[in-house]
């Protein structure tokens, strides 16, 4: 998709004509481009989508990293195009690889700081992500498409009629979950490279990062990117720019004492999370268990599975179907069918009280008239702890029947956790080692207890091959718990 602005004498007449607030001048590029929204607009949907996004990830809790990200991003902020604005830097808890920006906002998962290899690396992919701010990326790829809500479960999408019953993205969020085009992220890589510059980082460093990730999703699944990368030019591209770049900022700034930072950074991430943390839910044997919450249930074979803070969403490969774990809250099971009812306007076809392995629970079904037919709902509320659990069941009225066994055996199997491997499972960790002698990387894995399926993961972790020379008093990561 084409990101940037045709090259368009201003004209009021165009400009109406798209129903536009008024064609404004690009921070980073000077030039005039029709956009859809003023400054303040495209600022209310980064703080719109913030507390979305921290909702959808939850907050990462290392104060400490929090810290250092925050200093480094204000102190890019000053050298970048937009200096004046208001941004926060955040750290999200989710596994996958990804950093990504909304207007103000910076985000990086854990996933993606595991993977850092030194500070360098790190202000590389600050820089960029702030460029999509300074250079308003968002407010462009706004304009250039139409925002569309879907219901996206580990790949699947689900059919429009069920989509509504997930949580609605509001505009902002969408921006922030849109992939920009290849003339964004170069432009972001450039922007990268200068901002990193700037605040003192050897911005080549910036390419053997990309090489990490495209390697990390050729083992993830053979022709699988990552998410960051998905809409990026190839690492091989990327390499030579990128370089290349970093050689004139090096020149134009007039001197070569730029960091890396190796130690320092490896020093900072010592017990970050690496992978699921079992403690917010994990899937074992096609079995959802909650440690902290103690309940358990089965997972429908071969349904993709996302698990959030807010909700668990199961659906079969081709939409058709979606089941939801929510909490309802502390009140009666009473209280919660009704609010149930309400919420998406249900009219209600029977109702009984169950004991679900010891549990007081109401079983109800519920019909939704919508113009395109009639959904089908049927919601086991399950009170546990003093709370109740809403796991629910939805499809048409016409593929009920194919459902509704997959649904009923799901919800009367949900029960208490007792297993106590279960309950007291830990997550893994980044620790960090010294290698007590020159040796492979992959003999320095395994002199610290690696084991062999896991040799690539920490390879592709540490930014090294297994047959790579590792000198003695070299700090690497390993996985521990």
């Amino acid at each position: 998709m084409k990101t940037h602005a045709a090259l368009l004498k201003p004209s009021l007449i165009f400009c109406f004509m798209l129903y536009v607030s008024g064609c404004a001048t690009n921070p980073v590029t000077g030039r005039k481009q029709v956009v859809l929204m003023s400054e303040s607009q495209e600022l209310a949907l980064g703080k719109e989508a913030d507390p979305q996004i921290m909702a959808y990830f939850g907050a990462y809790g290392d104060p400490a990293l929090q810290q250092f990200i925050n200093e480094k991003g204000q102190e890019m902020v000053k050298v970048s195009h937009r200096s004046k604005l208001t941004y926060e830097f955040k750290i999200v808890d989710a596994p996958v690889v990804n950093a990504f920006a909304t207007p103000g906002y910076v985000y990086f998962t854990r996933g993606i700081l595991a993977h850092f290899n030194n500070e360098a690396e790190f202000a590389g992919v600050l820089g960029h992500e702030i460029g999509h701010i300074t250079a308003r990326h968002a407010v462009i790829q706004q304009r250039n498409a139409m925002l569309g809500q879907l219901g996206m479960i580990a790949g699947v999408i689900l059919v429009p009629e069920l989509s509504q019953f997930m949580e609605p993205l509001s505009a902002g969020m969408q921006l922030a979950l849109m992939s920009f085009g290849r003339d964004a992220e170069r432009q972001s890589d450039e922007l990268g490279v200068e901002y990193s510059s700037r605040i003192g980082y050897d911005a080549s460093e910036m390419a053997g990062f990309f090489e990490t990730l495209a390697r990390q999703g050729k083992a993830a699944g053979g022709e699988e990117i990552p998410e960051f990368l998905s809409t990026h030019p190839s690492p091989e591209e990327r390499n030579v720019t990128v370089a290349k770049l970093a050689q004139e900022w090096k020149s134009k700034l007039g001197h070569n004492n730029f960091k890396v930072n190796r130690d320092s950074y490896l020093k900072r991430i010592e017990g970050l999370v690496v992978g699921e943390d079992p403690r917010q839910g994990f899937v074992e044997n096609n079995t959802f268990y909650h440690p902290v919450l103690k309940f358990q249930f089965p997972t429908p074979a071969g349904w993709g599975l996302l698990n959030t803070p807010q909700q668990v969403q199961m659906a079969p490969s081709d939409g058709s179907a979606l089941m939801m774990l929510t909490l309802a809250g502390k009140g009666s099971l009473e209280d919660a069918a009704n609010g149930l009812l309400q919420q998406y306007n249900l009219t209600l076809v029977e109702s009984k009280k169950e004991s679900i392995n010891g549990l007081n629970s109401v079983l109800l079904v519920a019909d939704q008239k919508q113009e395109q037919g009639t959904i089908r709902l049927v919601a086991a509320l399950i009170k546990h702890e003093d709370l109740v659990y809403n796991l629910m069941g939805i499809t048409s009225l016409t593929n009920f029947p194919n459902y509704q066994s997959t649904f009923l055996s799901t919800m009367r199997d949900f029960r208490r956790l007792t297993d106590s491997e279960k309950l007291n499972r830990k997550p893994d960790v980044i620790r960090i080692k010294t290698v007590p002698q020159t040796m492979s990387a992959q003999a320095a894995f395994e002199h610290f207890g690696i084991p062999k399926a896991r040799l690539e993961e920490l390879a592709i972790m540490n930014g090294v091959a297994l047959n790579d020379r590792i000198e003695q008093g070299t700090l690497i990561k390993v996985i521990g718990k």
